[in-house]
């Protein structure tokens, strides 16, 4: 990380300003849609970075204060409109969001960029995403689903699977995912027998199902989402007998969905982002103590991702993203100290006292190219009705 440049008195001055102003951050996830079952995890986690930062009294700018809007994860007009809300009528500084990949891309082009508002999404994993116009004011937590669609790759080939049949949400997410996805595959030696889009919210998924299985494959990957299309197919596979073994990207990775589908997702495996790294185990315990799961998918992400955005704005001296924004990169990389879950408020102290950092945080944050994570992923298989970690990659 650059050397982070402080000038003391001016520094000191801004604070006595603003020091008794509410910091508003926006937490824009699916608190309705398909993965409103694993969304409370992600915004408590980003929650609890900031009762951290605020318990350790460092933080001179103000009292950081959360703001959640539903971006419904589905509906760009919606979430646009919710994040539209938040920047006019709250004031907020900064957008922790979005969680899916479409309404992420609209927050950012139709809020974010008209506004002048920079946001670090937690989940948005769309290639597309990092090639997007930016103005440097979009960053995401969560690797990019070209790292993905290899790391499930190499899990399909380590299992000696080499045909699969592929159904995805037709969407910005499932349409990236899945042709990331085919790509890797077929490049590795395997075939894809089938690459079919489905629609959320259809009532019957049997004609999707039948055109699934005449097309054959070992296994059936589903790179959908835990609470729509993509867990009805899956029933409507079990129900016909089409498949009895399915592939999990990060979006069809949650509990209630093992607890819904119940014994017939037993040896069903996949992915979502994460790491064994320390910061992730010291991450656990802080959740644990908090009173969520530290595991769900995305919210290690979300906590590294409130975390960035407050120290970013401590680095610069200023609330204002087109101040903090530059920070990010620096304070994600090393050189520096490094900084983990729990010591928010020493990354504070160094920062004030112009020490680098490296934000080492949940989810062992390297941020390369366009602002998005390197990637590691935890690979799970579903066994006795839960789901668990086999290895990380």
């Amino acid at each position: 990380m650059k050397k982070l440049l402080l000038a003391t008195a001016a520094t000191a001055l801004f604070a006595g300003a603003s020091s008794a102003e509410d910091v508003k951050m926006g937490i824009i996830l699916g608190f309705t849609g398909p993965l409103e079952s694993i969304t409370p995890n992600m915004a408590t986690g980003a929650e609890l970075a900031i009762t951290e930062v605020n318990e350790s009294g460092k933080f001179t700018l103000g009292t950081v204060v959360p703001v959640r809007a539903d971006s419904t994860c589905i509906d760009a007009a919606a979430a646009t409109a919710a994040a539209d809300r938040l920047i006019t009528a709250e004031g907020i500084k900064a957008i922790m969001g979005a969680d899916c990949s479409g309404v992420t891309g609209a927050i950012l082009q139709n809020a974010a960029r008209t506004n002048g508002v920079a946001m670090i999404s937690p989940s948005a994993t769309s290639p597309a995403l990092s090639t997007a116009e930016d103005d440097g004011l979009f960053f995401r937590t969560a690797p990019s689903d070209a790292r993905q669609g290899v790391v499930m790759t190499e899990i399909l080939m380590d299992k000696g699977i080499k045909t699969v049949a592929l159904t995805y949400t037709n969407n910005d997410y499932g349409k990236g995912l899945a042709d990331s996805f085919a790509e890797a595959f077929t490049a590795a030696g395997g075939t894809v027998t089938i690459n079919a889009p489905h629609e959320d919210d259809k009532a019957d998924y049997s004609a999707e199902v039948a055109s699934l299985a005449s097309a054959g494959g070992e296994v059936l990957v589903v790179a959908g989402y835990t609470d729509k299309g993509g867990k009805s197919i899956i029933q409507a596979s079990l129900d016909s007998g089409a498949f009895s073994t399915f592939v999990l990207p990060d979006g069809m990775v949650g509990q209630k969905l093992v607890d819904d589908i119940g014994e017939g997702l037993t040896g069903s495996f996949g992915q979502y982002p994460g790491t064994d790294s320390q910061g992730a185990e010291v991450f656990q315990s802080l959740a644990t103590a908090a009173g969520f799961d530290g595991t769900s998918a995305f919210a290690p992400e979300s906590y590294d991702a409130a975390a960035l955005i407050m120290l970013a704005m401590a680095a610069a001296g200023s609330t204002d993203s087109k101040d903090w924004a530059p920070k990010v990169m620096d304070l994600a990389n090393a050189p520096g100290e490094p900084i983990l879950p729990g010591e928010l408020g020493k990354a504070l102290e160094l920062i004030a006292a112009g020490t680098d950092i490296d934000y080492v945080g949940a989810t062992a944050v390297e941020l390369i190219g366009p602002g998005e994570s390197a990637g590691n992923y935890r690979e799970i298989e579903i066994k006795d009705g839960k789901i668990e970690t086999i290895r990380f990659r």
